[in-house]
């Protein structure tokens, strides 16, 4: 039996060392498919809101599940605050650095503000700290999409620093975090902002922007069917392997008896 063969003295150190790697490579399929599903519920969210019909903020700007809306085109007037603008750093068009300024709007006719990242601008004119030549007065129309308040990167720990009210104004950020900003323009913005939409007749600085959306389902199902199949072939292989061994082992034992057995003989013969 091969499987008291696997826990034998000989091989139980192997035997164990194969089953957590088993385990290890099962895990990392389950992993895979998890975010597959993660995958799946993300494009159904965002399918919802891509198809659903233009917000008008002026209109419904108290919606409850504003920040639940992400990519959901929306449309807006009002008037900006560039006293209170940043700018969200590491940004690029083509393969120029810069930065996005990102503005809060008090909307027509009522008390409530929403930030809007109105676009690029070199890093040139952001390092120079006035950037008052990109302002847009008046009262002004605004249409993008939504998106959602962020802390920090979805991968590693890079992140904004915690903020108190008082605090000097930062006018440099990595990401959009409407909580923290809230408290350095003492005004309580909308739980989501705008990523203002390209116009064909807006030809100047800052350049509109909008994110390329993937809604396919990546790559993910091909991982764990890669790592159970590794999993599979190590797990089916490992016996093979043990009795290989063995076989070879056993090879190994009668040739060396073969070879043994004439010098037995011919110490007999001179006796």
């Amino acid at each position: 039996m091969i499987i008291p063969r696997m826990f034998s003295q000989r091989w139980i150190l192997t035997t164990v060392l194969v089953i957590c790697a088993m385990g290890v490579l099962i895990r990392l399929g389950i992993w895979q498919l998890d975010r597959l599903e993660s995958r799946r519920s993300f494009n159904t969210r965002v399918q919802a809101q891509v198809e659903a019909a233009p917000l008008d903020l002026n209109q419904e700007a108290a919606v409850p599940d504003l920040a639940e809306m992400e990519y959901r085109k929306v449309s807006v007037s009002g008037t900006y605050d560039h006293s209170n603008q940043i700018a969200l750093r590491n940004q690029y068009w083509g393969n120029q650095w810069g930065v996005h300024l990102v503005t809060p709007l008090l909307l027509s006719g009522s008390d409530q503000t929403i930030l809007v990242d109105r676009g690029w601008i070199p890093a040139e004119d952001f390092q120079s700290g006035d950037w008052s030549k990109f302002d847009e007065p008046g009262v002004v129309s605004v249409t993008g999409i939504l998106r959602r308040s962020q802390e920090k990167a979805d991968f590693g720990s890079r992140s904004d620093p915690q903020v108190k009210s008082g605090d000097v104004h930062a006018t440099a950020w990595n990401f959009v975090n409407i909580e923290r900003l809230s408290v350095l323009m003492s005004s309580t913005l909308l739980p989501a902002y705008i990523q203002q939409a390209p116009n064909p007749s807006w030809t100047s600085l800052p350049y509109r922007y909008q994110p390329a959306l993937d809604l396919t389902e990546g790559p993910h199902f091909g991982y764990a069917l890669q790592w159970f199949t590794f999993a599979t072939i190590l797990g089916l292989g490992y016996p093979f392997f043990i009795q290989r061994q063995d076989r070879r082992r056993l090879e190994k034992s009668e040739k060396q008896l073969k070879v043994s057995l004439p010098t037995v003989v011919l110490h007999s013969n001179d006796r």
